[in-house]
């Protein structure tokens, strides 16, 4: 017991020294907002942010210690959410309502120190923003089983956001209930994850009504109502209502993961490990598109990811989303966009950002 104390006091020494190094910080911190309102600058600077995090990562490898890169990280981002919250009294807008996939998405990029402001639809998200209502959102763009959000591509047609950053967010949708088991005879959820589940409910609730909802936050709401019903959704849900978790990880593959973006009004600096986004349109001719993807090959560019969708303007007319690495102000994409924006009728950057999902 004597050793074990004095290892507690050595602790509390440790934590002694850690909350005047915080308060120090934080002192330094509210200069740097007063600086910013000053001359006019974003609060919130996601290229500083992940520049911060990947020294702090080499750091730590240098020490050989015990703690992880990915605890790392995780303690930082709360640091982080205070220091966002002393500079300013940030707002972040995101698909709700509360406890949803993108509220938890947003926890995880922005930490639990900031205001966070749930909307009702992906449209809405964009408009909070656009509107100075919030400083950024949160939208989800694609799952790894589901594909694509087709909302979030539609609705960066018409909007002047940019995209600032992106995070992916492993996805275990839980099998939640008030009831056991057995009373089951309905499941709500929102229908990206009945998608993602479709295998085990055929397993394990083959004759279940099947009800689509607005979202995970709502199937936990009408889940905790009923006296034969379940929720599939994430676990924040089941905290918030008060469900028993009746099966854990009930989505089909084991590596689902949605992939989440920041939006706000402008995109960030390069890092040095960026990726960009655009759209662009084609001419309804032979070859129009091959054309337009041959700038990219030609100038050396990885293309990671392409999705088309229609553009709503004339029938059968679309426009394609690329994903690539690099930053727009890179000589090879910089010199790719010019010749690309010659050839199509449009061409729309979307944002550079971070290319780090964790």
């Amino acid at each position: 017991m004597d050793e074990l104390e004095d290892l507690r006091r050595q602790i509390d020494d440790v934590d002694a020294q850690l909350l005047r190094l915080l308060n120090e910080r934080a002192a330094l911190v509210r200069g740097i907002g007063e600086v910013k309102r000053r001359d006019g600058l974003p609060i919130y600077s996601p290229e500083r942010e992940e520049k911060v995090l990947r020294s702090l990562c080499e750091r730590n490898a240098a020490l050989a210690g015990p703690v992880s890169d990915t605890a790392v990280r995780a303690i930082y981002r709360e640091v982080m959410s205070a220091s966002l919250a002393l500079e300013k009294d940030l707002v972040i807008a995101y698909l709700g309502p509360e406890a949803t996939w993108t509220h938890q998405a947003a926890r995880t990029k922005f930490g639990a120190s900031v205001r966070y402001a749930p909307q009702a639809g992906i449209g809405d998200v964009f408009d909070a923003v656009a509107r100075g209502r919030s400083d950024y959102g949160v939208v989800p763009v694609e799952n790894s089983t589901e594909g694509a959000v087709n909302h979030t591509l539609d609705v960066f047609v018409e909007s002047e956001l940019r995209i600032c950053a992106q995070l992916a967010l492993p996805i275990e949708n839980h099998f939640l209930a008030r009831v056991p088991r057995e009373n089951v005879r309905r499941i709500y959820s929102h229908p990206q994850v009945f998608g993602q589940c479709r295998e085990w409910i055929r397993v394990n609730f083959p004759h279940a009504e099947l009800h689509e909802v607005s979202s995970t936050a709502r199937a936990g709401e009408l889940a905790a109502r009923a006296d034969d019903a379940a929720a599939l959704a994430g676990p924040l849900v089941g905290e918030v209502h008060g469900l028993a978790t009746l099966e854990r990880a009930a989505q089909d593959s084991a590596h689902n993961t949605t992939r989440f973006l920041v939006i706000g009004p402008r995109d960030c600096p390069p890092t040095g490990n960026d990726r960009t986004t655009l759209l662009f349109g084609v001419r309804d001719e032979s070859g129009a598109l091959l054309g337009a993807l041959e700038t990219f090959r030609d100038a050396g560019l990885n293309l990671t990811k392409i999705e088309s969708r229609p553009s709503k303007r004339r029938r059968w007319e679309y426009v394609f989303f690329v994903d690539l690495d690099g930053h727009r102000e890179d000589a090879p994409l910089k010199s790719a966009i010019e010749r690309l924006t010659s050839a199509a009728p449009l061409v729309k950057v979307l944002g550079s950002y971070p290319n780090t999902v964790v």
